[in-house]
């Protein structure tokens, strides 16, 4: 019988995993995490933000400066972090890179009363794109609106095949509270699955869908992005999924330390690195995608030793 959820009693979350799994994790230092690299999984460290969200935007514009008419080519990208988005802005444009081939698919979004939320809400995530990104581009250089796939409750099929159509050569994103990348969330604790989660075989046939977000993302995002006022978080979302997910070249995941905490960015990693696939950490299953790389911000790793601060 699987632990019951600290958390939220009626979801899957990791706090149902075997205690051995979570110990192991909370126990690794600095060094053990780095050395977690496997084929098909990298590890790769940054001592200063500078250079760790640089690094990130850089993966946009090298994706898009490889993209031809011919053998179109994008990124799909997150809203969190969202810090590297004004330095491809001004890289494009400082340097006059014309990226006009590039294509971009927006990874998530906020749904409301059956539809994703418009532009005018102060959480949208085609807002943030657009204000951190896109509109900051030089017009003559930046791709058309038609390279820009923002996921809708209409397009869902549409978004999908574009990923048959166009490479995706690096799907992006950040990692949150309940260890998902974008709204990928644990289930339901209810049948089918209140013995166990699903399966990592059911989870990867999942492709982008609206969603019942977690509890833990609501508090999370309400954090980070409401003062704490989670009755002003959506509890619906529209995701990009698994499907998608494998259609991508490279998964690439930036621990800036400011979403997951030190535990947190501990625990996917050492998932991921032995093989450990259990859907309550959607993360991990990721385990089996031939390319995955976690990159970190080192000073904001810590540690889990328990003490009052």
């Amino acid at each position: 019988m699987r632990n019951n959820s600290l958390v939220a009693n009626s979801w899957w979350d990791y706090t149902t995993l075997d205690k051995e799994i979570l110990d192991a994790a909370a126990s690794m230092s600095v060094k053990d995490l780095e050395q977690l690299n496997r084929e098909g999984f990298q590890i790769v460290m940054y001592d200063t933000l500078e250079e760790f969200y640089l690094a990130e935007a850089l993966e946009y514009i090298n994706t898009w400066m490889k993209s031809t008419a011919d053998n179109p080519k994008g990124l799909c990208g997150p809203i969190g972090p969202t810090e590297q988005l004004p330095l491809v802005a001004r890289i494009i444009n400082d340097l006059k890179l014309n990226v006009k081939e590039g294509h971009f698919w927006a990874m998530d979004e906020w749904v409301e009363n059956g539809k994703e939320v418009p532009v005018t809400h102060p959480l949208s995530f085609a807002r943030a794109n657009l204000e951190l990104c896109f509109n900051r581009i030089d017009p003559s250089l930046r791709m058309p609106d038609e390279n820009i796939h923002f996921l809708k409750a209409d397009n869902i099929e549409k978004y999908t095949a574009s990923y048959d159509s166009i490479k995706c050569e690096i799907m992006q994103g950040g990692q949150g509270d309940v260890k998902h990348w974008a709204f990928n969330d644990p289930f339901k604790r209810e049948a089918p699955y209140d013995k166990a989660p699903p399966s990592p075989e059911v989870y990867r046939q999942l492709s982008a869908r609206v969603i019942d977000l977690h509890p833990v993302t609501l508090m999370q995002n309400a954090r980070t992005s409401g003062g704490g006022v989670v009755t002003g978080v959506p509890v619906k979302a529209i995701t990009v999924g698994p499907i998608e997910t494998w259609k991508s070249g490279e998964v690439s995941i930036w621990h800036s330390g400011t979403h997951d905490n030190p535990f947190g960015m501990r625990l996917t990693a050492f998932m991921i690195s032995k093989k450990i696939i259990d859907t309550a950490v959607p993360m991990s299953i990721l385990a089996d995608h031939p390319s995955v790389k976690f990159n970190y911000y080192r000073p904001k790793i810590g540690d889990c030793r328990v003490e009052i601060h």
